[in-house]
Order: structure tokens, then C-alpha cells, then sequence
């Protein structure tokens, strides 16, 4: 066992050059695009499961349709989406999901569809509905702790990932102008979410992984280890979407506090439901801006804050610290040009809606929806804790991520799809996870999970023999050295999502 670890560790660290050398020859690349075209068959079926249904434009009709035809084209594509996920059997995806709250927000979001904050002096609704999301998440983060010279503020951003880009590109541009770096450096558990990577791309940040403990949580000693000359912001995950475990802030933040760097609390799925868990006695660690060490936060609106899809919220310690955020142009022809976002223009609509979600559940609400949410959430790993053959992975509140020593797991993933369930294939280490939400809360919901899992995990241990039709995909992708081919993979996925 251990010469074979130690070679899958050569094959990874010269998987690099050797990938470089086998592009290099055109046969292995027509063959390799060959792989991929049939590989993509299957999946492009799944991807468009409505070719032949309804009627497809790869240019515009030369008249246009009856609006009432389009209209009940999308009432229909809305009823075969909607099956998928109202039950309660999608990880993640749908937060609340409720009929009424859903008709609520839309009715908002019509009443200011043409808003756009861009323009705020035509729209200054929009402003007061942006500002008021900051304050009112920055309270219940924690930043009626800050002093009167640092106060917490922030903006409404499009999502979790342009909350992590932002405030990425905001130390880099700090750690530039106040201490000349540049060739900055990120300290980031390898369980933080992938928009890290992707701000390490568009920033030209180093991107320093530190491992994590026995628990999945990061390694405080490694981040110590970790820290240069050049490091302009520790991360820590509050918590983290793998495993659902949160990171030890407090440590990770001191250590940043310590050598004068900025520490960032990703909470964009826990923001919104770690305060109200510690106020009703569930063990949720201190991870805002309680910890002094703590300087910038990201919490996604659009999750457990029950707001309408494309709202999250970045928020920072100190006005001088978010000025790094915004961009201005002072010469440009056009006029004056200022944004505190990387878009120009932006729906309004989804900030009044954001804002309407959170005044209309206040405290109360959102106290409410999380006990619910986390009782569920405890039903349901404790199911998974008493099936035969299943192990969790680190503590967790309402992620719950598991695996398997006796069986393969991505095909008790595929079993459970077969019954209806939509799970996240997880990898290194190989695992499956569900994200509890309020469409779990639902009754009978957490019964059926567990019964379902279990029926699964039997019928696959019952049938060692049989590979399944995804889990082979799940387990090349774990264990390929080749990341590139991994990466083609990928990308050849996103070009079929843009095929009509």
C-alpha cells in the first residue's frame, strides 16, 4: 500500500511535464478529442432534454411568437423543473422553496424590473435597498462590535463567487498601494470554495493550499508555516461546502491579526444560519466579526438568506478597506464612471427582492426556518450515522458529507438518484454530501432520505460486480494525474451547455 501511494504521488508531481510532452504529439491529441466526443454523447443528451419537444432558435424568427404561446412554453418548462426540486430531494440548489415567499419575491421583482443601481439617481430605491441588506447583515455578523473608526460595511454583490473575486482583488490592490506587493500570495484551505481559485487566475494571486486536520478543518499549524512576506490574506470557511465543517476562525484570524494581514470568513452558505444556531444552543464556533482578527466576510443572500437567485453580500472592516473594492474613471469621454461591482449595470430588482425577503422573515423568521433546518439536518445525519457501511466525514450542522469502506460510493450516489435524489459527488477524499435546506424540513422528507439510503446502500452491496454509468466518471476524476484532461473534460461540458 504504501509503494503504491508513493507512486500515485510521483505519477501527480510529473503529470505536469509528462502532459506537456503528450499534447505535444497530434495523434494523442485526436485521439484524446476523440475520447471526449464520445464520452459527451450520453451527456449531451441529458444536458438537452428538450430537443424535439419545443422549438429551438439559432437565429431570430422572422416574426415574432404570440406572447401567450411563449408564455405557456416557459409554464410548462417551469412545471417539469419544478418536480425536480419542490419535493425536497435536491442537495442544496432551492433554500426555502416555499409557494407563498416564492410569489411574494416575484411580485417584487416585477413591481422594479426596470431598476437598475447603476443609476441611482433615477432609481434611489435601489440604493436604499442595497445599503439596508449591508447593515442588516453586517449586524447580525457581528458588526455592532466594530469601533466607530473601522465600522463593518460592505456591498450587495451577484453571488457567493463575485463576493470572494471582490474581496480578493480588493487585498491584492491594498497589499499593492500600502506595502508594494507585488507578487501577493493567498493562504487557503484546500476545502474553500472554487472561487478562490478562479480570483487566483484573474488576480494573479499565489494560491498557498493548507491542509486540513483530522476533522476537515484547516491546519492552524500549516497556515502559520504558510504566511510570507508576500501573504495579503489568510481564508478560513464558515462552513466550508465539502464537508460542512467549520474552520477554527478564531486561530486562523489571530494568526492574521498577528502579522498585520486580512483575514476573509467565506459564509456565503453558513452567514445567515450559524448566528441564529448559536442563539438556539447548536455548538457554531465564532467566525465573524466578533474575532478582532476578522476583516472581511462574504454571505450569500441568495442562499440561507431565502432571497431570490443572484444576491450575496461582501462585507469589510473599515471604509478604506472597501474604497479598494470600487472602481472609478475620471478622463473617460463618456463622463465621470464609477461601480462598486465588476458589472455595470445590475437588476435592481433582485436587491429589492433580497431586501423584502429579510424584512418580511425579521429575526424571528430566520431564528424559525434554522431550527427547523438544523433539526431536520440532525434527523437526517444521524440516519446516515446508523446505516451499515457509511462513515461522515468531520462535524457537521446541515452539510453532511459521507463515504464508504465497504462499498462504492458514487454508486450508492447513482442508487439514490435512481429514487429520486440529487446528491453532490465529492472528491479527494472520495465522498458524496446533501445539503440540508428547508425543502428537507418538510414532513416524511428525512424519513424518506434515510430509507432511501439505505435501500441503497444494499441494493449496491448486493451487486459488487456492476460499475454504473456516472460512478466511473466520479472515480477517473479523483484519481486521473492527468488534471488537464480532467480540465478538457470540463470545459468540453461547458461548451455543450451553449449548444442549441
Amino acid at each position: 500500500m504504501m509503494i503504491r501511494e508513493q507512486i500515485k504521488r510521483i505519477l501527480r508531481r510529473g503529470a505536469p511535464v509528462l502532459e506537456r510532452g503528450l499534447r505535444a504529439v497530434p495523434t494523442v491529441n485526436r485521439r484524446l478529442e476523440a475520447r471526449y466526443e464520445e464520452m459527451l454523447v450520453p451527456l449531451e443528451a441529458s444536458l438537452k432534454p428538450y430537443r424535439g419537444d419545443y422549438p429551438a432558435y439559432s437565429r431570430l424568427p422572422e416574426q415574432g411568437r404570440d406572447r401567450a404561446a411563449i408564455l405557456g412554453e416557459i409554464e410548462e418548462l417551469k412545471e417539469r423543473e419544478e418536480a425536480r426540486w419542490r419535493d425536497g430531494f435536491v442537495s442544496g440548489a432551492v433554500y426555502h422553496g416555499d409557494a407563498e415567499h416564492i410569489d411574494f419575491l416575484n411580485r417584487v421583482y416585477a413591481l422594479n424590473s426596470q431598476s437598475n443601481p447603476l443609476h441611482a439617481d433615477v432609481w434611489p430605491s435601489a440604493a436604499k435597498y442595497e445599503a439596508e441588506i449591508v447593515a442588516m447583515t453586517a449586524d447580525m455578523l457581528g458588526g455592532g462590535q466594530a469601533t466607530a473608526d473601522e465600522p463593518v460595511c460592505g456591498t450587495v454583490s451577484s453571488g457567493g463567487t463575485e463576493s470572494i473575486l471582490l474581496a480578493m482583488k480588493t487585498y491584492r490592490d491594498r497589499a499593492r498601494a500600502e506595502k508594494g506587493i507585488t507578487r501577493p500570495e493567498m493562504v487557503v484551505p484546500v476545502s474553500a470554495h472554487a472561487a478562490f481559485d478562479k480570483a487566483s487566475q484573474y488576480f494573479g494571486i499565489k494560491m498557498v493550499r493548507v491542509p486540513l486536520d483530522s476533522d476537515y478543518r484547516a491546519d492552524v499549524a500549516a497556515a502559520r508555516r504558510a504566511i510570507t512576506r508576500n501573504t495579503i490574506v489568510v481564508v478560513g470557511s464558515a462552513p466550508c461546502f465539502p464537508y460542512g465543517v467549520v474552520d477554527p476562525i478564531a486561530e486562523l484570524s489571530a494568526l492574521a491579526r498577528a502579522r498585520g494581514i486580512g483575514f476573509h470568513t467565506d459564509a456565503c452558505l453558513g452567514g445567515f444560519v450559524l448566528p441564529w444556531a448559536a442563539e438556539l444552543g447548536y455548538p457554531a464556533p465564532p467566525f465573524d466579526f466578533r474575532l478582532p482578527g476578522v476583516t472581511s466576510m462574504s454571505a450569500d443572500t441568495h442562499k440561507y438568506g431565502y432571497a431570490a437567485k443572484g444576491t450575496s453580500v461582501v462585507l469589510y472592516r473599515g471604509l478604506a478597506l472597501r474604497r479598494y473594492q470600487y472602481f472609478t474613471a475620471t478622463d473617460w469621454p463618456g463622463g465621470l464612471y464609477f461601480s462598486p461591482t465588476f458589472a455595470g449595470s445590475r437588476p435592481g430588482a433582485l436587491s429589492a427582492a433580497g431586501w423584502a425577503a429579510m424584512v418580511s422573515l425579521g429575526r424571528d423568521g430566520y431564528r424559525e426556518a434554522t431550527q427547523k433546518l438544523l433539526a431536520t439536518a440532525a434527523e437526517m445525519r444521524q440516519g446516515i450515522a446508523a446505516t451499515p457501511g457509511l462513515r461522515l466525514l468531520g462535524r457537521s450542522l446541515f452539510v453532511h458529507a459521507f463515504t464508504s469502506d465497504e462499498v462504492n460510493i458514487y454508486r450508492v450516489m447513482e442508487a439514490m438518484g435512481r429514487r429520486g435524489w440529487s446528491l453532490n459527488g465529492l472528491h479527494r477524499p472520495t465522498c458524496v454530501h446533501i445539503c440540508v435546506t428547508l425543502r428537507h424540513a418538510q414532513p416524511g422528507v428525512a424519513e424518506r432520505f434515510v430509507a432511501d439510503l439505505r435501500a441503497a446502500v444494499a441494493e449496491v452491496r448486493a451487486h459488487p460486480e456492476e460499475k454504473g454509468e456516472m460512478a466511473p466518471v466520479y472515480g477517473l476524476a479523483a484519481s486521473l494525474p492527468l488534471r488537464g484532461v480532467v480540465g478538457d473534460i470540463l470545459e468540453r461540458y461547458v461548451d455543450t451547455l451553449y449548444k442549441v
